[in-house]
């Protein structure tokens, strides 16, 4: 099933882009859906199965460095 994801991440400390650009830079890596970049939220258009694992330890991986960050995901089903 194709989805697109927007999601936020919103590191809660004084040097918040470098994490944030830490993990759009993990989610570019992959070649399996396209990550689109815009100025409040990331995009990834592609197939649910092959986005969420890849997002899920993005998430984890983020969260276990910096516990203090929000993530904020809307998910929606087909390319938006």
């Amino acid at each position: 099933m194709k989805v697109s994801i927007e999601i936020s991440m919103y590191p809660l400390k004084e040097d918040y882009r470098q994490p944030i650009r830490e993990f759009i830079d993990t989610l570019e890596k992959q070649d399996t859906f396209t990550t689109i970049r815009n100025s409040m939220s990331t995009t990834l258009i592609g197939n649910y199965q092959a986005i969420m694992p890849v997002l899920n330890q993005a998430m984890e991986s983020s969260l276990k460095d910096l516990p203090e960050s929000v993530f904020v995901i809307k998910l929606s089903g087909g390319c938006l």
